[in-house]
């Protein structure tokens, strides 16, 4: 009786062991990680969100599906951003230092997700994007230079 009982607790530990990290990792997937941009971030719908202030704090100050030509009373003011477009074509935001998508360029692509702190990014014209974008439009990779990380 006691071989069985051992076999039957070794071989229960062992199914655990291989249920609790599938499980575990699952709920990884599933949960929010933290606070910020992590607890914002959801399913692709379609949009991109600026927010005034590092890692998503407080409300968007612009949620866009398309393109935008001059973000108006968001213009100089995005301190992280977003993309949640779908992926595929057209995936990647592109955001421009002046309105009418001039000046320098950089590019968010949907794998990234976010960029929380753009104090350490710069358009292709080497100036901070923090505080400093007026436009963007949906491109594919090509049209990039810089990227936001």
């Amino acid at each position: 009786m006691r071989k069985f009982t051992v076999t039957a607790a070794l071989l229960g530990l062992t199914a655990l062991g291989v249920v609790v990290p599938a499980t575990t990792s699952q709920a990884a997937d599933s949960a929010v990680r933290g606070p910020g941009c992590d607890s914002k971030w959801g399913a692709r719908n379609g949009n991109m969100y600026a927010w005034d202030f590092q890692d998503c704090q407080g409300d968007p100050i612009i949620v866009d599906a398309g393109n935008s030509d001059n973000w108006g009373n968001a213009s100089n003011r995005a301190s992280s951003v977003m993309n949640r477009g779908f992926t595929g074509n057209n995936a990647i935001v592109k955001f421009y230092y002046l309105t009418g998508r001039g000046g320098g360029h950089t590019c968010l692509l949907p794998g990234e997700l976010y960029a929380d702190n753009l104090t350490d990014n710069t358009f292709t014209n080497n100036i901070t994007v923090d505080n400093n974008i007026m436009s963007h439009q949906w491109v594919n990779r090509d049209a990039c230079g810089t990227l936001l990380t």
